[in-house]
């Protein structure tokens, strides 16, 4: 479950920003750029429970 977490995230950070610029209210670009970014960071976290086939070949 946590190796999609990175997906997740990544268009969480998409529809945050799509629908964040768009609404008009004062200091919407800070706050739709950094829960964005935030978002991002948490994707950025959960990449390391991707499995790798890699290192399982070469453990072999």
């Amino acid at each position: 479950m946590k190796r999609y977490l990175t997906t997740f995230f990544l268009m969480l950070s998409g529809l945050i920003l799509i629908i964040g610029l768009q609404i008009d209210f004062p200091w919407n670009g800070i706050v739709s750029w950094g829960l964005a970014f935030i978002s991002l960071i948490f994707a950025a976290y959960f990449t390391k429970y991707i499995p790798n086939d890699k290192n399982k070949e070469e453990k072999r």
